[in-house]
């Protein structure tokens, strides 16, 4: 476990999600996923339009979760294959009216966060991966226009960073960091 150190104190779901990429082989229960995606479903979103959607698959399904695995770029499959579940999250851009929906992202992103700290809750751990190939996930899954892969989750119990291939050995033993608070908060106005 890689809690993270903070200056000041923050929840211990916030402290201890991470983006690991060993995994156990143990599966996650359909029940445990449900509740994952219900945790995502109370997100906050603009006018309530709760644009997020998610395909996913087991471990277990082979071939669909294949075809995760085969839309991942090849610095992700390595890894990603030995997650439980391999999960698409998409978004719908526009308004149920037809109108542009400017905040699906960030609503997305709502709906991911309350997925992974749910899923931390819970002792699993979660990676976020952008390294996918998005217009072939919008062929192989047959997404309609309106429907924009954004990110795909690699999702599972922490497994021993031993058993994995450099360069993810190295970045799995890395300390956490971020930038310090002074460089993303501003009061008032950003600095010149």
């Amino acid at each position: 476990m890689k809690s993270a150190p903070t200056e000041y104190p923050v929840h211990e779901l916030i402290r201890n999600r991470w983006s690991p990429r060993a995994f156990t082989d143990q599966a996650v229960a359909p029940e445990t996923v449900g509740q994952l995606f219900e945790a995502a479903s109370w997100a906050a979103s603009a006018m309530n339009e709760q644009p997020w959607r998610y395909i996913y698959a087991h471990r277990a399904d082979t071939a669909a979760f294949q075809k995760m695995v085969d839309c991942l770029m090849p610095g992700n499959q390595p890894w990603a294959k030995n997650a439980a579940v391999l999960i698409l999250s998409l978004t719908k851009t526009h308004y149920a009216n037809g109108t542009p929906n400017g905040a699906a992202l960030h609503d997305l992103g709502l709906a991911n966060g309350n997925l992974i700290l749910e899923a931390t809750a819970l002792g699993l751990h979660g990676h976020f991966m952008g390294g996918f190939d998005r217009a072939k996930a919008k062929e192989v899954f047959q997404l309609p226009d309106d429907l924009q892969p954004a990110v795909m989750i690699a999702l599972g119990y922490l497994g021993a960073a031993e058993h994995l291939e450099e360069p993810f050995l190295s970045r799995e033993s890395t300390a956490r960091q971020r930038k310090p608070l002074a460089e993303i908060a501003f009061q008032n106005q950003l600095p010149e």
